[in-house]
């Protein structure tokens, strides 16, 4: 499409689109009112795709634990998200990914589907077309070896030995990332035992090869992404042939390593309340003969049972909860519609967010310090996790949220909270100005090219997106002791600009994501909306509004496709692209009007708005999310900030979000 149009193509919004967009707002802020619970939170939910519901059905299998109509309504689900190409995609509508397909095939035979019913031999010839089960990658292959289905050969030799390597040891897991920690540290521990499950209906799948597992000759192969995967290749083939020889003494003092640093992180949410890790500790504990009666495997079990999301005669499992980050933004986008001369209940609103205030304050961690502390010993604990519960592992993003919402909440009340935030997030900026999600200088990317990293998402390094959030809080703070400390942000910040003039999304879809992460922080880190810098990303992102007024971004942007592009637009998307035009002072433009024209048109009569395709993202190539709350919170707090720049005198956003 091209950039320039005449005024009658492009005046898309009606012509009283300030009563329009005031009567969106009060519906959309009554529709998030509601789903606020009692005590002041929210949370959504957060899909994932197939792989975890049918590694939920198969950790059941594992350990015999089979809960039949559970089954039965994930296996409807997963019927549902088979794709046309016959296999499962990693988003929705995306391209068949072989390893998703596999889990999902193996999973439906599991409960009981034919292999001969249509969706069963359709998805079986797609995975033959493409290779059959012995391409898919490292974590399937690992639960296919958990049911015998291959040989153990076929997965990365990974010693538990590794739980005695200190940081220093380049190789350890102490510089990986959290989630690949609380991963691998169980998963160290099946390996050192090589289980097999109790498979009580003795479900196997030996059509999904193409070559016989037995005579599969190289189960790790290229292509590597550097000099270091073909070292690393290397280093795995002399392992397979010493690691049996490892002194047996030196092996139960690191799998007794593995089971302190597992215990001490448990929690009712489960170890690093991500359910990989979750699942693995179950099994665990299984193969170390203790009793599912024991009340450390009662509170692991019930941690995966509390991500179960049941409706319309379906189950799934999600891949963890986000009650903190939901009701951070949440807040704001009520924060948002709550203020100004036209302010929606603003009472009543503030009323319930000083509950929301009140239960995030609750669970700021302030006396654990967690495995971020390895690297900044000396810096005090004063972050949120994502979660309800993860002590060990707050996140900058959303300590960044939080507190610019407690700022702008009441600045007084919540001193203390927010001074502690801003301390450790000064605290855990980067070598290069930037921030990572849950580590300092988690950017040894060497790491990325051993064989068990195929997924390449081993580490945490600085990325833009979390970086502008920090800049965001502390600009908005306004604290000039903090500058230095901005300044080397905003370095780190020009200097990932990409050639389109956008800025990558690590954790929201994509280069939209980033792009409004990023113009949001340079607005209230004052730097000129004239700047090169923000001319470039404006011009990039007016280039990619579509004919409707909205903007979209296909999740096959992580792998290779056009930038901001999708064919449709998206509400979470359209609010990101406004939100970032309105913070560099583009309020009256022809651009904003008709993103803010195409929010209203595609409101629902509750008040809310609906998109089915992902928008966020875990691991680029690999793991992709659906936050179900972002189709809802965002749009408010975009048409919020419209109605509520109209008084503004100028042009500039005052607050980091």
């Amino acid at each position: 499409m091209t950039k320039e149009r005449s005024v009658s193509e492009t005046m898309s919004y009606p012509g009283d689109l300030g009563n329009v967009v005031d009567r969106a707002i009060k519906s959309a802020h009554g529709a998030l009112s509601n789903r606020q619970h009692e005590d002041g939170h929210w949370v959504f939910e957060l899909e994932a795709d197939a792989t975890i519901p049918a590694e939920y059905v198969l950790l059941e299998h594992f350990l015999d634990r089979i809960d039949p109509e559970k089954q039965k309504k994930i296996g409807v689900y997963l019927r549902r998200i088979q794709g046309s190409h016959g296999g499962w995609p990693l988003y929705h509508d995306g391209d068949f990914d072989i390893s998703a397909t596999v889990k999902a095939y193996f999973a439906l035979k599991a409960i009981g589907d034919d292999p001969e019913a249509p969706h069963m031999r359709r998805a079986r010839k797609a995975i033959l077309a493409r290779g059959g089960a012995e391409r898919t990658n490292v974590f399937t292959r690992i639960q296919l070896a958990l049911f015998g289905e291959v040989p153990w050969d076929a997965v990365p030799v990974m010693p538990v030995e590794l739980m005695l390597l200190s940081r220093k040891a380049y190789v350890s897991l102490w510089n990986m990332s959290y989630w690949s920690r609380t991963v691998i540290a169980p998963l160290l521990v099946l390996g050192a035992y090589k289980p097999l499950a109790k498979n009580p209906k003795n479900i196997h799948v030996p059509e999904l090869f193409v070559t016989p597992p037995a005579q599969v000759k190289d189960w790790i192969r290229g292509p590597y992404r550097s000099h270091w995967g073909r070292f690393f290749k290397y280093l795995d083939s002399v392992l397979r042939k010493i690691e049996p020889h490892f002194p047996k003494k030196t092996r139960k003092k690191a799998i007794k390593k593995a089971i302190a640093f597992i215990e001490e992180r448990l929690s009712a949410g489960g170890l690093g309340a991500i359910y990989p890790a979750m699942a693995n500790v179950v099994m665990m504990y299984r193969i170390l003969g203790v009793s599912d009666n024991d009340p450390k495997v009662v509170q692991a079990w019930q941690s995966i049972q509390d991500l179960l999301i049941e409706k319309n005669g379906e189950i799934y499992c999600q891949p963890c909860v986000s009650p903190v980050w939901d009701t951070g933004l949440s807040g704001l986008a009520m924060l948002e519609a709550a203020t100004g001369p036209k302010a929606v209940e603003r009472e009543e609103t503030f009323k319930n967010l000083k509950k929301s205030a009140s239960w995030l304050r609750d669970r700021q961690i302030l006396d654990v310090k967690g495995d971020w502390a390895i690297n900044t010993p000396h810096l005090r604990p004063g972050g949120w996790a994502f979660q309800y519960e993860n002590d060990y592992y707050p996140d900058v993003d959303d300590t960044a949220v939080v507190g610019m919402l407690l700022h702008r909440l009441d600045p007084e009340e919540n001193k203390e909270a927010i001074e502690r935030a801003r301390e450790w997030i000064i605290g855990m900026q980067s070598t290069n100005g930037g921030w990572g999600a849950f580590d300092i200088d988690n950017d040894l990317d060497f790491l990325n090219q051993i064989p068990f990293a195929d997924h390449g998402a081993l580490l945490d390094p600085p990325t833009v997106d979390v970086s502008a959030r920090c800049v965001s809080f502390l600009s908005q703070l306004g604290h000039p002791e903090d500058r230095a400390v901005i300044e080397k942000a905003i370095t780190y910040i020009r200097k990932e600009q990409e050639p389109s003039g956008s800025w990558f999304g690590r954790w929201g879809t994509n280069y939209i994501y980033g792009t409004w992460s990023a113009l949001c922080a340079l607005n209230i880190a004052g730097v000129d909306h004239q700047d090169p810098t923000i001319l470039r990303a404006v011009e990039w992102l007016e280039s990619v509004q579509r004919e409707d007024g909205g903007w979209g971004e296909d999740c096959a942007s992580y792998e290779g496709a056009a930038q901001g592009v999708y064919k449709q637009s998206l509400p979470t998307q359209t609010a990101w692209a406004v939100l970032a035009l309105m913070a560099v002072g583009r309020r009256d433009t022809e651009a904003v009007k008709r993103g803010i024209a195409y929010l209203t048109k595609e409101q629902d009569e509750k008040g809310e708005w609906n998109e089915n395709p992902y928008n966020a993202v875990g691991f680029p190539k690999v793991f992709y999310l659906r936050y179900h709350g972002y189709k809802q919170f965002f749009p408010l707090t975009a048409l919020s900030r419209y109605r509520n720049l109209e008084s503004s005198n100028s042009g500039r956003v005052e607050f980091g979000f």
